[in-house]
């Protein structure tokens, strides 16, 4: 059986928390994911791209309160990708080897 595999486009710790999010709602508010993983606008912005760019996430653009808002939602593609990901990081931590601690001298 072959081992889950790191995603490079998933594996950045922003990335990884950006897709942890959206794997638990419907979609999210621009806004509030850039308060959720405090970054500023322009970081998360080439995150999404980056994301978006394989199909992980679908961003939309809507008027809401008179402004253009954007939403992003992960795809059936990103689910897998994340769960894939995810898993590998889980055996990664199962198959590590703990090395004995000796007692300071």
């Amino acid at each position: 059986m072959k081992a889950p595999a790191f995603d490079p486009v998933i594996h950045p710790p922003t990335r990884l928390q950006i897709m942890a999010v959206l794997t638990n709602v419907q979609e999210v508010e621009f806004a509030a994911l850039r308060d959720l993983t405090s970054v500023s606008d322009s970081v998360l912005s080439k995150h999404l791209s980056a994301l978006a760019e394989p199909g992980y996430v679908k961003l939309r653009k809507a008027a809401a309160n008179g402004r253009q808002r954007t939403w992003a939602s992960v795809t059936r593609a990103g689910r897998a990708a994340f769960e894939q990901h995810v898993a590998a990081l889980q055996a990664l931590v199962t198959n590590v080897p703990v090395a004995p601690v000796s007692a300071p001298a």
